[in-house]
């Protein structure tokens, strides 16, 4: 996958997250795409949301658009997504991509 293919994924997400990684991308941030391997948008969804409440009981202060990012893994069902990262100046992002690298799932 490059550069393009990747910041047109996310042009697609409205979302903050999407917004801000999308930026870090076009001002030259480095990124990588997990292409080995997919894994259900469901069996994320599972981990992640648990994480969050865990965060939330210890006092964690979630990274931003992280429940968004819960909620678009869970509208994504069982569809098999990829893992991308967009590491910027100030944060890294985690992003999952449709099977067909065409959309962003889900970015925080």
């Amino acid at each position: 996958m490059d550069r393009d293919t990747l910041q047109s994924a996310l042009s697609q997400d409205v979302s903050a997250s999407a917004r801000a990684a999308l930026a870090q991308l076009e001002a030259g941030a480095d990124f990588e795409v997990f292409l080995n391997q997919t894994a259900s948008a469901q069996q994320l969804w599972d981990i992640w949301s648990w994480r969050h409440e865990v965060m939330l009981e210890t006092g964690v202060t979630p990274r931003p658009g992280l429940v968004e990012a819960i909620a678009g893994l869970q509208a994504a069902g069982t569809a098999r997504v990829y893992m991308a990262t967009v590491t910027g100046t100030r944060r890294r992002f985690t992003i999952f991509l449709s099977e067909d690298l065409t959309q962003c799932v889900a970015c925080w």
